[in-house]
C-alpha cells in the first residue's frame, strides 16, 4: 500500500521550502529567538541525552540541543530543509525521510531515543490519515518511558480529538498537556497544545 505524501509536499507552493529557509534564517540573524522549544526538552532529560529531531526543518531545535550537548538526530521529509540544516548547523545527523515509514535502525541509526521533539507544526503537515502511524513508528524510537513532546496550533488541520485518537491507536498516552513551550497551562479555550506522551496506554 502507498503512504499518502504529506501534507507539507502538496498542500505548499512551489518555493516554499526555500522561503521556510530564508525566513528562519532571518530570524537568526535579526536575534530572534528560535530556541523555545529545544529549551523545554532541555529541561526534560539529563544531559549528553540521545535526541530524536522529528519534522526537524532547517534545523534550528536540533541544532540548538546539540549546543547543550545532546546527541541528536534530525529527520525531515523535504531535502531542501534538510540541505539548510546541514549547510547551517554541523554537528547533528540530518536525514531526509518520511515519519510514516521512519526506521532509522534500517538508516545505520539503531539506538532509541532518550528523548523526541516533533515541533513547529510538524503533525498538522503530514499526510491526512496518517498521524497515528507517524506517531506509532516514533514511538517505536523511543526508549522506555521516554517522552514524545508534540506540538501544533489545534485550528488548522488538526483537532485535539483526532489527536488523541491516534495518540490511543499509536500506543501511546497522554502525561501532560500545555498551551505554549513556555509551560502556560492548557485550557479548553487554548489554540496550540504541547503534549508530553509516553509509551503505554492510558490506564
Amino acid at each position: 500500500m502507498t503512504t499518502p505524501q504529506p501534507r507539507w509536499i502538496t498542500d505548499t507552493k512551489p518555493g516554499h521550502s526555500q522561503w521556510y529557509v530564508d525566513r528562519f534564517r532571518k530570524m537568526a540573524a535579526d536575534g530572534d529567538d528560535l530556541a523555545g522549544e529545544a529549551r523545554f526538552l532541555d529541561a526534560m532529560v539529563p544531559r549528553h541525552s540521545r535526541v530524536l529531531d522529528a519534522g526537524c526543518g532547517p534545523g534550528r531545535v536540533g541544532a540548538h540541543l546539540y549546543a547543550a550537548g545532546h546527541d541528536v538526530v534530525g529527520v525531515d521529509v523535504d531535502p531542501v530543509l534538510i540541505a539548510a540544516a546541514e549547510e547551517d548547523h554541523p554537528g547533528p545527523t540530518w536525514l531526509v525521510d518520511d515519519l510514516a515509514r521512519l526506521d532509522l535502525p534500517a538508516r545505520g541509526v539503531p539506538e532509541k531515543f532518550d528523548a523526541i521533539v516533533c515541533a513547529g507544526n510538524v503533525l498538522i503537515f503530514v499526510a491526512p490519515g496518517t498521524e497515528a502511524q507517524v506517531l506509532r513508528r516514533l514511538g517505536a524510537h523511543l526508549k522506555d518511558d521516554a517522552p514524545l513532546v508534540v506540538g501544533f496550533h489545534t485550528d488548522r488541520h488538526l483537532t485535539l480529538d483526532v489527536f488523541d485518537t491516534a495518540v490511543a491507536e499509536a500506543g501511546l498516552r497522554l502525561d501532560l498537556r500545555l498551551a505554549s513551550w513556555d509551560i502556560r497551562p492548557w485550557t479548553p479555550e487554548s489554540d496550540w497544545a504541547v503534549s508530553i506522551l509516553r509509551r503505554g496506554r492510558a490506564d
